[in-house]
């Protein structure tokens, strides 16, 4: 039976979040947005298409005006404007108007890339998000936050738009390489740290199940992760205070991932920072260093980084640098995220470059 969670933007009904395991009740969920009257678009990366396209194309083409498919080199580094012009051009080609939608099939890549194009294309077309990772399924596809990046730097450019429907298939995850399944734990991690401490104490009695990817265990999971991500997001839906939480770990690690040219996935990136963030709350006698070292053990025992080797490019004060470049700069002054305990997280501007130095010093490593 599928989950459904309701999402409400400005305090008025928005979305539907829906968990489910096929996607054999998407045209039903389609049907309320008269899609026999629209075309659609569905947008996808080249390591998704050829796993769920044909089946998307038999679901929807019976159900649509006209259904396409716009297919982009999948990875961060094609989640730019040039890839965005490209997809203008089929919509145009196509003669989409304002009243046809695109479909978001793929990872966190995808469905950033197809909100901004939604934002953006004639001043909006509707859109919905059909996560296929780990990562985008507890995380990127909820919320609004749409964006590609701009010369290396992440999410640079972008805009907040809501989707019409958030649709998840979690037998997609099936699919999933072992690296990029145990990325997304990254934010499900954070999201136990910053919220809910009872979440994060489940996430480690059910370490075995999670890294065997249990059907009934990943939807009890995704179900608790993308519910702290709600409860945030509708609170504070253009992050003005609380929603900046949901960035733990993600200033140096969106550094990191800038510097590593993106050899390493996002969630490899947020593990970092969360170490080297949970140090710092450590360093300042908010967390003990027991508490610190399971932290770690979460991490490592999920198949992230805790460590990474210092390289004449990555060093302490390259990272720091690179980090001031964050759009979640304000006044020049870089907004931290800290644990005062497991489960409570606080917004902090007083972390200074000495504090991220020793940090960093923490987590990176020296050729032996």
């Amino acid at each position: 039976m599928a989950k459904r969670i309701p999402v409400k933007y400005e305090e008025k009904f928005s979305y539907d979040i829906v968990i489910e395991n096929s996607y054999e009740n998407l045209p039903k969920e389609l049907e309320g947005f008269s899609i026999h009257n629209k075309k659609l678009c569905i947008v996808t990366e080249t390591n998704v298409k050829d796993f769920y396209v044909d089946e998307m194309m038999s679901l929807l083409q019976p159900c649509a005006k006209e259904v396409i498919v716009f297919t982009f080199q999948a990875g961060e580094s094609h989640k730019n404007l040039d890839t965005i012009q490209s997809l203008y051009q089929v919509l145009i080609e196509h003669k989409f108007e304002r009243t046809d939608m695109l479909l978001a099939l793929g990872g966190g890549v995808t469905g950033d890339l197809t909100g901004y194009a939604a934002a953006t294309y004639l001043r909006g077309i509707d859109f919905v998000q059909l996560p296929t990772s780990l990562l985008a399924q507890v995380d990127s596809s909820i919320g609004g936050k749409t964006g590609v990046d701009f010369q290396s730097y992440k999410n640079m450019i972008g805009a907040f738009y809501q989707p019409k429907l958030v649709y998840m298939n979690l037998h997609t995850l099936d699919t999933l390489p072992k690296r990029e399944y145990f990325s997304g734990m990254g934010e499900i991690i954070k999201h136990g740290l910053i919220k809910e401490k009872a979440y994060y104490k489940w996430l480690q009695t059910h370490l075995s199940q999670i890294k065997e990817r249990e059907f009934s265990v990943l939807e009890e999971m995704i179900e608790r992760s993308c519910q702290i991500k709600r409860e945030v997001v509708e609170r504070d839906p253009k992050e003005k205070g609380e929603r900046a939480l949901l960035n733990f770990g993600h200033t140096l690690g969106h550094a990191i991932e800038k510097l590593m040219n993106f050899s390493l996935l996002h969630g490899e990136c947020v593990a970092l920072g969360i170490v080297a963030s949970s140090y710092i709350s450590y360093k300042r006698n908010y967390i003990s260093i027991e508490e610190l070292k399971e932290i770690e053990q979460i991490v490592t025992d999920l198949s992230l980084p805790v460590r990474l080797q210092r390289t004449e490019s990555l060093t302490e004060d390259i990272i720091i640098e690179t980090s001031k470049n964050d759009k979640k700069m304000e006044h020049e002054v870089i907004k931290f995220i800290l644990v005062k305990e497991c489960g409570n997280a606080y917004i902090d501007k007083t972390v200074t470059k000495e504090e991220m130095k020793d940090a960093l010093s923490y987590i990176l490593t020296s050729c032996s």
